[in-house]
């Protein structure tokens, strides 16, 4: 799933993207180091394009405030009244991630966990299996979509609030990794993201805990050793 990004918000993405040109390419591509062309180029509109809130979170090791996106993901999560629904690709959280899951869910909100029943990293599907548990006996529920393999990252709250981007649900992308997340706003908006992951979960398996605790003891030594590689899949 794409977005196209117009109105301020622009300007926040556009920082991020020349900061990151700048260091793997060693190009100025705005500001004091680049030629007035460069800077007339890379200065679009950022006239308002419509009437929804957003905000750029950007995200990684440089970061001085490193930890930033999880507090985002926690404090949408107690915000949470009615429904949580978040589809991710990698779904590796810590556990501090997993128990504000929980607590979601034991308030009596609705948390659905929407994940892609065939990874294209079988590392990180044995590593995430392993730790389903922790969610799954609190009450979240977790739904494997059907194949092609679906890269979509998305995070919606009560139909009115969203985030999407480039990051992933695991404390390599929460730590390690550059990101770059935008959070809406909308209800109009939201409630369209929402609507599309109810259509995945209407095509989508259940996984219950009963399926994961039935898995063999060499399933489980696998996937248990896999998950010590967490903080680096």
């Amino acid at each position: 799933m794409h977005f196209e990004l117009r109105g301020p918000v622009v300007a926040q993405l556009l920082e991020v993207f020349a900061e990151d040109w700048a260091f793997a390419a060693d190009e100025v591509l705005v500001g004091d180091g680049a030629t007035a062309e460069a800077n007339a180029a890379w200065s679009p509109s950022l006239d308002f394009a419509g009437t929804m809130l957003a905000r750029g979170i950007r995200y990684g090791p440089d970061d001085p405030d490193i930890g930033r996106i999880k507090l985002v993901l926690v404090g949408a999560l107690a915000a949470a009244q009615k429904s949580v629904r978040i589809m991710t690709p990698y779904f590796l959280p810590d556990d501090a991630v997993c128990q504000a899951l929980d607590v979601a869910a034991m308030r009596g909100v609705t948390v659905d966990i929407v994940l892609p029943d065939q990874n294209n990293l079988a590392l990180v599907s044995w590593a995430s299996t392993s730790l389903l548990w922790q969610v799954l006996g609190r009450g979240c529920n977790v739904w494997m979509s059907p194949p092609p393999f679906d890269h979509t990252k998305l995070m919606v709250v009560d139909g009115a609030w969203a985030l999407f981007g480039s990051g992933n649900w695991d404390d390599r992308s929460m730590r390690l990794n550059f990101e770059f997340n935008v959070e809406t706003y909308d209800r109009g908006f939201a409630a369209a993201l929402d609507q599309h992951v109810g259509e995945v979960i209407a095509r989508s398996r259940r996984k219950t805990l009963a399926e994961v605790d039935a898995r063999s003891l060499p399933i489980r030594l696998r996937d248990g050793v896999a998950r010590l590689f967490s903080p680096y899949l």
